[in-house]
């Protein structure tokens, strides 16, 4: 039976850079979409729900790719963490106008942007209603902002993460090439290393399954998601500790 109570009290919310584009749109940050998102944001918040958010920077700069074109690596990934502050703020400033009071910290200090991630800091921020941003990944190079989520998820003691993506959830091949690619609604963070399902990369995931953190993956595109999925409703796919209930 469905209820309005929602299932987690704590949450970390991973968004990607590319979900504050607009489709089809030429700006790295559309502020119509921006808002949308924060209007979903707000709406958990309101059902006293602690709200910790993790954004990635890949609408305006990916380290990865740079590197893959000559960068030096370490450079290219910091220059995407400073990508993600640029987002947090931008995504900040929303909530803010809003009513929703929000402060953004950071694993690269910057005092005159946001704080630095202090974790008693944090958690209280998220004890008072306050959302919270954690920007500039985990300040280190060669970590992606997957696991930056599973990280703080661990550190902050989130009872789950919710992975928004461009897709329903996982599937056994990509969905857009494949149209008889197979849905999972549940899964083990066993089978899903079994089947090797690219649900985050190695080291998020592997923080995940030893601190037992689930993750929900939902498409992002669908409004009703994030507050279904809080709300504990089958939204895109679960990958938890436990097998599907028989």
């Amino acid at each position: 039976m469905q209820t309005e109570a929602p299932a987690y009290k704590r949450i970390v919310l991973k968004l990607s850079g590319e979900a504050l584009q607009e489709r089809g749109g030429r700006d790295n940050i559309s502020l119509g979409v921006v808002r949308e998102i924060a209007e979903r944001i707000r709406d958990v918040r309101d059902l006293g729900v602690q709200v910790s958010i993790v954004i990635g920077g890949g609408n305006i700069w990916r380290g990865v790719s740079a590197s893959h074109r000559g960068m030096d690596r370490t450079t290219a990934d910091y220059m995407g963490m400073l990508a993600t502050v640029i987002n947090a703020l931008a995504l900040r400033s929303t909530l803010s106008q809003m009513g929703v009071e929000t402060r953004v910290q950071t694993a690269i200090e910057m005092k005159n942007v946001a704080e630095p991630f202090i974790l008693g800091r944090a958690i209280r921020h998220l004890e008072l209603g306050r959302v919270v941003i954690f920007a500039a990944g985990t300040g280190n190079p060669y970590f992606s902002t997957d696991t930056t989520a599973a990280l703080r998820a661990s550190e902050i003691h989130a009872n789950v993460i919710l992975k928004a993506t461009k897709v329903a959830g996982v599937y056994d091949q990509d969905p857009n090439t494949h149209p008889d690619a197979r849905f999972y609604d549940r899964l083990t963070f066993t089978e899903a290393l079994t089947k090797r399902l690219q649900i985050m990369d190695s080291t998020a995931f592997s923080l995940c399954m030893d601190n037992k953190i689930p993750i929900v993956i939902f498409d992002m595109n669908k409004p009703s998601n994030i507050r279904d999925a809080v709300l504990g409703r089958k939204v895109g796919t679960l990958v938890c500790d436990e097998p599907q209930p028989t």
